[in-house]
């Protein structure tokens, strides 16, 4: 039986945890533990130091298992360690991030080997607080970069706006041109 495996990245809060937990038909594996960085006490009080684990349910019975990474820099080697074996990667956006093109551009640059073969789609969390920079200014922004990844608004608590991400990854690997 083929192992179908998506990995979810971000920065710290951008809801890597909360969207795993939102759409997992399995209880959650999380490594959550409160910071020792003060900067990221502020925005949460809790931040994953290893990995999430979820799994939903395709067609077929076939078992979809869902990865995230811890969003502090300090543990981006976990990101290419969860990417291996995956097919495709949820880049996950906070929108009240004070830069958050940057951001964006750390996590593309962070897995550039892995989405040179791979697809992702970008999700915009926080929209709801935050909606500037829009979804057409980050479109704009990863043409200029020379990406074509579809960008989402997104919602990490509500499952419909998780699914929607996993389907449109998914969609995307379906239809990849080598």
């Amino acid at each position: 039986m083929e192992k179908f495996k998506l990995v979810f990245t971000g920065s710290v809060a951008a809801g890597k945890t909360t969207a795993i937990q939102a759409i997992s038909e399995v209880d959650t594996i999380s490594t959550e533990v409160r910071p020792s960085e003060e900067s990221i006490l502020r925005q949460k009080p809790t931040t994953t130091i290893a990995m999430d684990y979820g799994q939903v349910t395709l067609e077929g019975n076939e078992k979809l298992h869902l990865y995230g990474t811890p969003g502090q820099r300090r543990f981006d080697f976990m990101c290419s360690i969860l990417c291996e074996g995956a097919l495709g990667l949820i880049i996950l956006i906070n929108n009240s991030h004070e830069d958050v093109f940057t951001e964006l551009d750390y996590y593309l640059n962070l897995n550039a080997a892995f989405l040179s073969k791979n697809p992702a789609v970008i999700g915009v969390t926080h929209y709801d607080e935050v909606n500037t920079p829009s979804i057409k200014a980050y479109q704009q922004y990863l043409h200029e970069r020379g990406d074509a990844w579809p960008v989402l608004r997104a919602d990490a608590r509500d499952i419909n706006s998780v699914a929607v991400l996993i389907e449109t990854l998914m969609f995307a690997m379906e239809y990849a041109v080598d």
